[in-house]
């Protein structure tokens, strides 16, 4: 029993190492077969699948905006300075920075004594001005009474005179008495002409204090309204800016005491190149955002255009205006304000994307020659110049020449070439693989037509 048992795996074993050594010149011609298929393979269809997929557009004209950012601060649509306009120390103030304030609202008070008495002693002055025209008056009315009599006494004397001239021509009585009767006549017209002259004279003399009482009511109500100053009123809606004094100091009249905002609108002033100013224009409408609100973008309107640019930077000031309806926006906040500025000039517009077509992708291949790394190199250090991939040719034998051009200005995800691509050629917008001069492409189901 135990030789048969022992004898066993030796058998088995044996066994193995024939059906190995007879399946060793099989797997030797599979592999000699395999390497054979890959030596007679199309060299083409090896290339095609090596080429890199290239999305293919056609380059057009067309016009850029750009998005210019400027940066400024907010400040109130308008900034008024409360000053007192008397004299006298300051009594209180009903308000402090950061309160909110209505347009005739008493803000702060000055002692008004000193006005007060003032006017009174005008009102008193005003009386006496009065007195001088009642007795200017009753003057007028004396010299009136005079008139009257000397007229009355006028046509007496020119009545005797009547009678006695007839009496001395009928002879009844002495010549003389008539002459004395003509000499009575002119000393009472002379009487009645200085009566009338006096009346005009006190008539003018009532006129003149009816001036004066006039005048000196003025300084009543110049004194009134300077005691009207003793209360400062808010002139706008809006907050407390400053408050550069407090109560209890003597004001002078033009002393500053509150510094008023109106935030009912912001206005935000920055400074652009003049090469800008012609893409301008009052009313246009702009976009601001503000560092304090980081999710909110807000929108302006252009209200001011300086006439004036600095002659050593050549910047022009403007000013933005903001609506602020519920008062969010306050004072100092940094502001960027976006312009969107269209070309004036209809270029090749290309996308960026397609000046990347030669760098290195990230996380993949780091391919490419060293004369393509070169060339990235020195666009980088020449601001204004880029790579693009111009295709040659169609299909299986579609290939790339790198070409140098000048770039111009940028927006939307698009760039201006000033030279070296015309209208309507053909150029590498994506690619999957890093690509360099001579390469063949496999256009993408994306490619524009040629």
């Amino acid at each position: 029993m135990f030789p048969s048992v022992l004898g066993k795996p030796r058998t088995v074993k044996i066994a193995g190492w024939l059906i190995l050594a007879g399946l060793l010149p099989a797997l030797w011609g599979c592999s000699e077969l395999s390497r054979a298929e890959v030596e007679t393979k199309p060299k083409s269809e090896a290339t095609e699948e090596e080429a890199a997929a290239a999305n293919v557009m056609v380059a057009r004209e067309g016009t850029v905006r750009q998005a210019r950012e400027y940066t400024g601060t907010t400040q109130p649509f308008r900034l008024v300075s409360l000053r007192s306009q008397v004299e006298g120390q300051l009594l209180n103030l009903d308000v402090t920075v950061g309160d909110s304030v209505q347009q005739g609202q008493v803000l702060a008070r000055v002692d008004s004594t000193v006005l007060t008495t003032s006017v009174a002693e005008a009102q008193a002055e005003v009386a006496a001005r009065e007195s001088e025209v009642a007795q200017a008056q009753i003057g007028v009315s004396d010299a009136r009474t005079l008139v009257n009599r000397a007229r009355a006494e006028l046509q007496q004397a020119q009545s005797d005179l009547k009678r006695l001239q007839y009496l001395g021509n009928q002879g009844a009585i002495p010549a003389q008495q008539a002459e004395q009767a003509s000499t009575r006549v002119k000393t009472a017209e002379e009487t009645l002409r200085s009566a009338q002259e006096q009346v005009r004279t006190r008539q003018e003399a009532v006129i003149a204090a009816q001036g004066r009482v006039a005048a000196q009511q003025a300084v009543v109500n110049r004194e009134q309204e300077r005691q009207s100053f003793a209360s400062l009123n808010s002139p706008v809606t809006g907050s407390v800016v400053e408050q550069p004094i407090d109560p209890g100091s003597l004001v002078q009249a033009g002393t500053e005491v509150l510094k008023l905002g109106d935030f009912s609108q912001v206005k935000v002033a920055v400074q652009i190149s003049e090469l800008e100013l012609g893409n301008l224009r009052l009313g246009q409408s702009v976009k601001v955002r503000l560092d304090a609100f980081p999710k909110q973008e807000f929108t302006g309107e252009v209200t001011r255009i300086s006439p004036a640019a600095d002659p050593v930077a050549r910047l022009v000031p403007i000013e933005v205006t903001i609506p602020n309806p519920n008062g969010r926006i306050g004072s100092g906040l940094l502001a960027r304000v976006t312009l969107n500025q269209t070309s004036n000039r209809s270029r090749v517009l290309v996308p960026e994307t397609a000046l990347e077509v030669n760098q290195p992708r990230r996380g993949g291949q780091q391919g490419g020659s060293r004369q393509s790394g070169q060339s990235d190199r020195q666009n980088q250090s020449a601001p204004g110049r880029g790579t693009l991939f111009v295709l040659e040719g169609s299909g299986n034998q579609a290939k790339v020449t790198a070409r140098q051009v000048m770039l111009g200005n940028r927006g939307d995800g698009l760039v201006e070439v000033i030279s070296g691509l015309r209208s309507g050629e053909r150029f590498v917008a994506r690619s999957s693989k890093t690509l360099k001069s001579g390469d063949i492409v496999r256009l993408s189901v994306l490619s524009e037509p040629g």
